[in-house]
């Protein structure tokens, strides 16, 4: 299970997660950060740490975000 980074972040880039993560497995992308699916603990320090409430568990996504899963595992590739 892991984090993942919506649709609020793209052009924000606010930050403040990537310093927050125990395990530093948030990376910053061409239009938004990105959480590697398979580095992230699961600890949701991040989620706290987002100021536009961006970060939700990968089991919690919408339909219209679940390519936002897709994008971050393209981008750890």
């Amino acid at each position: 299970m892991a984090f993942v980074i919506t649709d609020p972040c793209s052009n924000e880039k606010a930050g403040e997660c990537v310093g927050i993560c125990p395990v530093d497995c948030i990376e910053e992308g061409p239009d938004q950060f990105f959480i590697d699916p398979n580095t992230c603990i699961d600890c949701g320090a991040c989620v706290a740490a987002c100021p536009v409430s961006a970060i939700v568990d990968e089991h919690d996504l919408s339909a219209d975000q679940e390519d936002q899963l897709e994008k971050a595992e393209a981008f750890f590739g």
